[in-house]
């Protein structure tokens, strides 16, 4: 319970100076929301594109290991 109190007086503090903390008004308007979707399409989603298209592809593998590969059986 002490911590959330800390956080509300932190917090008094910043209204009652009349300022916020620097990173809430860094990401605050319009240049912060560029910012973020700059961080979002350039760096972040990237990342997850290629992890979810190469874990699909491993699965795809692994489950060829086990059961062989696609088409109908040898004669």
């Amino acid at each position: 319970m002490a911590a959330r109190d800390n956080r509300t007086a932190a917090a008094a503090s910043y209204e009652a100076a009349g300022t916020t903390p620097i990173r809430t008004r860094f990401l605050q308007g319009k240049r912060g929301e560029q910012f973020v979707f700059a961080l979002l399409a350039v760096l972040i989603w990237p990342f997850v594109a290629v992890g979810v298209v190469g874990g699909y592809g491993f699965l795809v593998w692994m489950y060829q290991l086990l059961t062989g590969p696609p088409g109908p059986p040898g004669v």
